[in-house]
């Protein structure tokens, strides 16, 4: 059976922050598989899926939900479960790079450079007194400090702090977003993202992605707001630099067991060295998304890339 003949389910929306980014994914990756011939459903992580796949057996799935719901290794495990071959990493390694301490530590052990963090737990503000809490991780890490949830995309409840009357606000927003939060030394330098792509020889980093936001910081707004943030691709960084970009994307990518395509963040300091933030392993896919602009900067088509990428894993799952 040829790619032209296939039937692919692309999962996207879901009940989170991110719902909205991911029906513009979903949108996105669905046209552009249209384009290559396939035939393709778009449908919702919801309580009619599962009936659909027992009724319809799509040959495979792509993964356009952003977030918990299609990052932390859930929906990939019910895919495992239907027997239904999807792109990207599955559900095991998908637990470890969703939470961004871990994914840290694991890199950190392999001497990959990453920013300094500790991880804390609302109840430990409330036990210990935040302002004391505060003090103390001003003067362990020193300011600037970034503050974010240990899980989620999309820069979601993240935030810079230069000032320790910052802090409470940041603390405010990152647990809105959950029970725990990383705060990491700020790294200043240049902010790229560099995808990783599989093929039959292995993978592959693409282009550099370098961002400029206008705010100075990459949060959601200025991912998703067309003029908020300006891209360049490639980085406009020197050879050796942008060589060690695309190392530590290979890096985390293997070490993490990532699988098919990947997208790591990261900041390339004022001596070259990239240093890690984080890895998506369901990266957006709208007009403002990084891989797109990776793909399109090495002369590739979205819709190609997927295509041979479903082929991948339905022969994988073979």
């Amino acid at each position: 059976m040829t790619s032209e003949a296939r039937h692919v389910l692309v999962l996207a929306g879901g009940l989170t922050h991110e719902r909205e980014v991911s029906l513009r994914s979903g949108s996105r990756i669905t046209e552009a598989l249209r384009s290559e011939g396939l035939e393709v459903s778009l449908r919702d992580a919801d309580a009619a899926l599962l009936p659909w796949i027992a009724e319809h057996r799509p040959d495979a799935a792509v993964i356009a939900l952003h977030g918990g719901r299609g990052e932390n290794g859930a929906v990939q495990a019910v895919l495992e479960m239907t027997g239904i071959p999807y792109v990207g990493t599955d559900s095991w390694n998908c637990r470890l790079a969703w939470n961004k301490p871990t994914a840290k530590q694991l890199l950190q052990r392999q001497g990959l450079a990453t920013a300094t963090w500790y991880t804390l737990a609302h109840d430990t503000f409330r036990d210990l007194g935040a302002n004391a809490l505060v003090d103390a991780l001003a003067g362990s890490l020193g300011l600037p400090l970034m503050v974010k949830p240990i899980n989620g995309g999309s820069a979601l409840g993240s935030s810079a702090v230069h000032e320790t009357a910052d802090m409470p606000s940041a603390l405010v927003g990152a647990f809105a977003y959950g029970d725990v939060v990383l705060v990491e030394r700020f790294i200043t330098g240049t902010e790229v993202s560099v995808t990783v792509l599989e093929g039959p020889d292995g993978p592959r980093a693409l282009p550099a992605v370098e961002v400029v936001p206008a705010s100075g910081v990459f949060d959601y707004e200025a991912r998703y707001t067309a003029g908020s943030t300006t891209y360049h691709t490639p980085a406009r960084l020197d050879e050796q630099a942008t060589g060690n970009a695309a190392d530590l994307a290979l890096a985390a990518h293997r070490i993490l067991g990532l699988r098919d395509i990947s997208r790591t963040d990261a900041i390339v300091d004022e001596h070259g060295v990239a240093q890690f933030l984080e890895v998506a392993v369901s990266p957006g896919l709208t007009e403002t998304s990084m891989l797109p602009m990776a793909v399109g900067a090495s002369g590739l088509h979205l819709g190609r890339v997927y295509a041979d990428l479903i082929e991948q894993a339905i022969a994988r799952g073979r």
